[in-house]
């Protein structure tokens, strides 16, 4: 059987989701990642399972949303359920509160950090003014 499921396309789903740009996601995955490196990864049909578990750690998604989201099969369960007027409404919008909430959650964190990382480059330029006037 075909397999559908596009990993790096759900890699870039899910980031641009949280609002994370490829950079940023480069950075957290350490110094051997670039931009570049992480706009070729979004475009491989299957990523190694260590990698994905790395991913799955910086951006807090769990290894199987990357394996497994199937948009097409999203699509056609939320029409189907719409079209058939039944009522599992609470279903999508406590998830999709659970979501939000952890979202929120991760961008204050991430807002943290970068806070801090401005904060100690500030600090660095005080100390490098400091030096060359010397």
């Amino acid at each position: 059987m075909e397999q559908k499921i596009h990993q790096g396309r759900n890699v870039k789903r899910f980031r641009e989701m949280l609002n994370i740009k490829q950079e940023a996601l480069a950075y957290d995955l350490g110094e051997d990642w670039n931009q570049k490196k992480i706009s070729m990864l979004e475009q491989k049909d299957v990523i190694e399972e260590n990698l994905l578990k790395q991913i799955s750690a910086v951006l807090k998604i769990p290894v199987e949303a990357f394996q497994n989201f199937d948009e097409e099969q999203a699509i056609n369960i939320i029409s189907n359920t719409f079209d058939n007027c039944q009522q599992p409404a609470s279903v999508f919008y406590n998830s999709t509160v659970n979501h939000i909430d952890q979202l929120i959650k991760l961008h204050e964190e991430k807002i943290a950090l970068y806070e801090r990382m401005l904060k100690e480059k500030d600090e660095m330029m005080v100390k490098l003014e400091k030096l060359i006037n010397k």
